[in-house]
């Protein structure tokens, strides 16, 4: 059930025949569940052959005792999953003058009784609580059977695809919240008495959560396509050699599922294992050439520009000023969201700076086209002072220590770029980042994603109308857009599709500057899942011992087994998908029994070095090293072993794994250790670099990110307690 204009708190619910909800009662009415900031849905379950339903919808209030609404028309039928009749709008009536109106959509799929079953009891029995962001875990089969063949088997028997676990709440750090109001509430507009003036009913004030305006948007896979290249342009080249440094096989690669050739890339730089057999992945055994070539030399060359600039000093002022450019619906803030995450999981102290936000707070959200045309004085007067707010609160940021501010607005005439350049002289370095994209899929598909999340429109009941308006603001930009071609800039040309595209870059130099070019060569918005996963239980976790390169325990082994049906069952028509492990036996070994897919070794995904005490228990560090003991207690984050490493380290390392898996187009499987995972999924839920080791990855649970044009969305499965 969808409707753009909220209205109060009246709450749409279906009432009707028996096999429904029980009685045409209104007070035994079922309520709908809000599925986003326009949609409602209620899911439930009848047999195949069932009767023909006969319901109605209602609007009740939340929170009083008011008269329900009723649905004007005849009841509605549903035979077999299918609305009969013409009845696809919902009109209520609240007074003589006014009437609301929704649309109703009605999907059905077929579920075997096994399946829903299966499904069923797993949820009801398996769902608990989870302290990591509010976001439920589900134990299937969570006793393991030790000794068993394939003890897996039993555990995952259900439809993994359309099994959906609860999304996590809203809140202000959650991919759920539309990127470019994740910003704090402007200290300019606030100062000025901005919300003086509104009460809790009021349309803007009310929707502030944590500092930044919030707005639901669907959480589904469902909505998420997977696209995958062919598996024969993914794997080319011209043949793989084995590497001098890897002599001889291990014990663990003398197994059947190991035998194979190594080929070392050396230090944070991938290895592709291939095993004899050829049912473990059916590509040509061949290098990624354009891996091989382009991913660790670019990432050389960025190192080496850090001790250059190490040794001579930056070329450019501490303070960096990212100004995006580019007509609406190019990706300027899709981009803006990920450069700003990359930049803070690195340690740059980043901020992004939405000026429609400040728009908003200061002239309102009900802002027509006319308001955005070139020849209206007071609307360019309007834009321009807003704009010129949110970069006074950009450089005063700067000034009070921040490091790189994004500027996310259109900035489309030279006039505004000058102004900026003005404002910033001394002060800042600036470097545009202009977004163009000729392909009018992409455009369209934009266009309809920022009806649904631009809080502008927000209040607009008409979609259609909505989207009429903002077509038309964008005609307006058109006519007097003028491209990027003064001062320091990169260009984006049909990036985003993931299919080519080019970059264009002048006058840029430094460190800094080239990390960002080299990131943003990178980012496509091809949707995939990533799915993070430490290795099977070790002996030495069983020893309570850190470090070492010990084999898995049995535990660890029925893990590696129920990963492996997870994985099957998860990636079934994935076949482009791959493995990625560290170099320790551990993880390899929780790998040996997916098959079916190409692993990676990763010597960059090798636990954290824990130096001289590698191989001891904490009670032992604690015992003989006590002032290292305290020192990493008291700040784990920047602590270093004694001839090891420390969290900073690792993220340092991981920089060209981050970089390989926004490159990569198809779903990534990541074993690895506890530390790597920590510093892995705080870039992909933009956690702040002091929590990451206190992050929660527990033992045999699987964390998947969800990729794509809406951000970045979670789910976690534990498959073993």
């Amino acid at each position: 059930m969808e409707n753009y204009k909220r209205k109060g708190d009246l709450i749409p619910h279906v009432y009707g025949s028996v096999p429904l909800v029980g009685s045409w009662d209104s007070s035994k009415a079922l309520p709908m569940e809000r599925e986003s900031a326009s949609m409602w849905e209620l899911s439930f379950v009848v047999p195949p052959n069932h009767e023909t339903l006969d319901f109605k919808f209602l609007l009740k209030p939340m929170h009083n005792n008011a008269p329900c609404i009723v649905e004007e028309g005849p009841n509605r039928l549903l035979t077999r999953g299918t609305l009969q009749g013409d009845a696809r709008l919902a009109l209520f009536r609240l007074n003589a003058e006014e009437v609301l109106e929704y649309r109703i959509f009605i999907h059905a799929d077929r579920v075997s009784p096994f399946d829903l079953a299966a499904s069923w009891r797993a949820y009801q029995e398996n769902l608990r609580p989870s302290a990591v962001r509010g976001i439920p875990d589900v134990s299937i089969n969570s006793v393991p059977v030790l000794g068993a063949e394939n003890c897996s088997s039993a555990s995952l028997e259900l439809d993994l695809e359309h099994y959906l676990v609860p999304a996590p709440s809203t809140s202000a750090n959650s991919g759920l919240v539309y990127a470019a109001n994740n910003t704090e509430t402007p200290r300019s507009l606030t100062l000025a008495g901005v919300f003086n003036n509104m009460d809790a009913s009021g349309s803007v004030s009310h929707s502030f959560k944590d500092g930044g305006l919030s707005v639901d948007r669907p959480a589904t896979i469902k909505e998420m396509e997977v696209i995958v290249p062919d598996s024969s342009r993914v794997y080319s080249g011209s043949g793989m050699v084995e590497s001098k440094s890897v002599g001889a096989f291990s014990p663990f690669q003398k197994q059947d599922s190991h035998r194979g050739l190594l080929v070392d890339r050396g230090v944070g730089s991938p290895r592709l294992a291939k095993s004899a057999s050829a049912s473990t992945f059916p590509i040509d055994l061949k290098i990624d050439t354009e891996t091989k070539n382009s991913m660790p030399a670019a990432a050389g060359a960025v190192a080496a520009a850090a001790v250059a600039d190490q040794m001579l000093g930056p070329k450019e002022d501490r303070h960096l000023a990212i100004v995006l450019v580019g007509l609406p619906a190019r990706g300027k803030t899709f981009t803006a969201a990920k450069l700003t995450r990359y930049l803070r999981w690195l340690g740059h102290d980043t901020k992004h700076f939405n000026v429609g936000k400040y728009r908003r707070l200061k002239h309102g959200l009900n802002q027509s086209a006319d308001f955005f045309r070139a020849d209206n004085p007071e609307g360019m007067e309007a834009r321009n002072e807003v704009a010129a707010l949110a970069m006074e609160d950009m450089i005063s940021w700067m000034q009070e220590g921040g490091q790189v501010g994004i500027f996310d607005a259109t900035n489309s005439t030279r006039k505004r770029r000058n102004m900026l350049m003005k404002m910033a002289e001394g002060k800042c370095k600036i470097i545009f980042l202009e977004t163009l994209c000729n392909d009018e899929r992409i455009i369209e598909r934009n266009i309809r994603l920022k009806i649904q999340q631009s809080p502008d429109y927000a209040e607009e009941p008409d979609y259609e109308a909505g989207l009429r308006d903002f077509k038309d603001r964008l005609a307006n930009y058109e006519k007097v857009y003028e491209p990027v071609e003064e001062g320091s800039y990169i260009k984006m040309i049909d990036m985003v599709s993931g299919n080519g595209g080019q970059i264009q870059v002048n006058n840029i130099s430094g460190y800094l500057p080239g990390r960002i070019v080299f990131f943003l060569v990178n980012t496509h918005l091809t949707p995939r899942p990533i799915l993070l996963t430490r290795h099977g239980e070790s002996k030495d976790n069983v020893r309570g011992r850190i470090g070492g390169d010990t084999a898995v325990s049995d535990r660890g082994e029925v893990y590696a087994k129920k990963l492996a049906n997870f994985v099957e069952k998860r990636l079934k028509s994935e076949r482009a998908a791959s493995i990625w492990t560290s170099t320790l036996q551990r993880t390899i070994l929780t790998a040996s029994p997916i098959v079916g897919f190409p692993k990676i070794q990763w010597r960059a995904l090798d636990e954290i070095n824990a130096g001289v005490c590698d191989g001891m228990s904490y009670e032992e560090i604690k015992k003989n090293m006590p002032e290292e003991y305290e020192a990493r207690k008291k700040d784990k984050l920047r602590y270093r072993y004694p001839r090891g490493e420390s969290y900073l380290d690792v993220i340092q390392r991981l920089e060209p794994v981050i970089i390989e898996l926004e490159r990569q187009r198809a779903p990534v499987v990541v074993i690895s250790h506890q530390a790597v995972l920590r510093a892995l999924y705080a870039y992909f839920a933009d956690r702040p670099l002091r929590e990451i080791p206190h992050i929660e990855v527990p033992l045999h649970a699987i964390i998947e990110i969800q990729m794509g044009v809406t951000g970045v969305q979670e789910k976690r499965y534990k498959l073993m307690d």
